[in-house]
């Protein structure tokens, strides 16, 4: 199975961004650890721009994306509409609880067309995301 992780805005920062929040360690370190746990091909890009995330997603030749969307999973009607018209499977995942933190991060606009959603496990949350496709996408 190919899986292809899509980090949003301000997450290439992880290790050194609101550490009480993401913890301490870099996303490419816990990548890293991921794609050596799992069987599967797992790709990964980021970017702190909304078009380019699109672009990814209308892009992507993978069996299914998880996506952790930052800011933009509170804001971006285009990000939404763009997981809406794809048939790619779409996994929403965010290192926080979003439900827990400030009210404005209350709403996700892509809860509504994701797959599935996993908040607030911190990164074992991509790992989750990880099993979910192997265990239950893979079967269909």
């Amino acid at each position: 199975m190919h899986l292809l992780i899509v980090n949003g805005p301000n997450l290439n920062l992880l290790g050194t961004r609101e550490e009480q929040i993401y913890g301490n360690t870099t996303f490419e370190s816990y990548l890293e650890g991921l794609k050596s746990e799992k069987d599967a091909e797992i790709s990964y890009l980021q970017s702190n721009v909304e078009g380019e995330l699109i672009n990814f997603l209308q892009d992507a030749q993978c069996d299914a994306i998880i996506l952790n969307a930052g800011g933009y999973t509170h804001t971006s009607v285009a990000l939404r509409d763009c997981i809406a018209a794809i048939s790619t499977p779409v996994i929403e995942v965010h290192i926080s609880n979003i439900a827990a933190r400030e009210s404005f991060r209350h709403d996700s606009l892509i809860s509504p067309v994701a797959a599935g959603c996993i908040f607030g496990m911190g990164l074992n949350g991509y790992a989750l995301a990880v099993d979910y496709c192997l265990n239950y996408l893979n079967k269909r």
